[in-house]
């Protein structure tokens, strides 16, 4: 029962959804189903955050190894959650100048604004920019030129990758304007902007139906094939 009811309770939330979206009495329910998604969003990040305090807490105190990374998680989170929670030095509304906490925690200017910009941003393009080198990698190692599906998956991630650089920008930017959709920064856009939009929708559109989009085209289940 503890699997059944939740996968019952989110097919019916799914279900209401679906029917809320195409039939227009029926709204309502959608807006009923996506207050209790908020709701049980809260939630969900209460328990997040009580789950990362115990995970990295316990980590600490055994001195595991890295423990000193789960020290600076920790106090990253608190800070975070205490200049947010508390809207430090946060400028009174205008309308309500009485009430100190009337302000918008994300104005330009306040702490939490600076955390996101200066703090969270930064880190976080260093992190994607780390990555970048060993997606390439892990991608040279793993790509196969075997067949016709696998040349094109490999020539679409040399395309990507190298589009969105400034040597990629650079080995085309020779083309005149009439072959401006072939340099490569564009191709890259129209790769992301039409092929992997189309390939996403189908995924999800398979996924929100519960079926999958490559058995569900009157093959047979692999489990059942010998």
């Amino acid at each position: 029962m503890k699997r059944t009811v939740p996968l019952m309770i989110t097919a019916l939330g799914g279900f209401v959804l679906i029917v809320a979206y195409f039939i227009p009495a029926t709204q309502g329910w959608g807006e009923v189903a996506a207050i209790w998604f908020d709701i049980l969003a809260a939630i969900a990040f209460v328990l997040g955050g009580g789950n990362l305090l115990k995970i990295h807490l316990k980590k600490a105190s055994d001195r595991a190894p890295g423990w000193g990374y789960s020290v600076i998680t920790v106090l990253a989170f608190l800070t975070t959650l205490s200049v947010g929670l508390g809207k430090i030095g946060v400028n009174p509304n205008p309308m309500y100048p009485g009430f100190p906490l009337s302000g918008d925690y994300r104005e330009i200017g306040s702490p939490f604004w600076w955390l996101y910009e200066y703090a969270f941003k930064p880190l976080t393009a260093t992190m994607f920019a780390m990555l970048a080198f060993y997606i390439a990698s892990a991608a040279f190692r793993a790509f196969r030129a075997k067949n016709v599906e696998a040349v094109l998956l490999l020539g679409t991630a040399f395309i990507i990758l190298l589009g969105r650089t400034f040597a990629g920008v650079y080995l085309t930017s020779w083309l005149p304007d009439s072959l401006f959709g072939l340099r490569i920064e564009n191709m890259t856009i129209t790769i992301m902007s039409v092929f992997n939009t189309a390939g996403n929708r189908a995924i999800m559109i398979g996924i929100a139906l519960g079926i999958d989009p490559i058995w569900g085209r009157g093959r047979s289940d692999p489990c059942t094939n010998s």
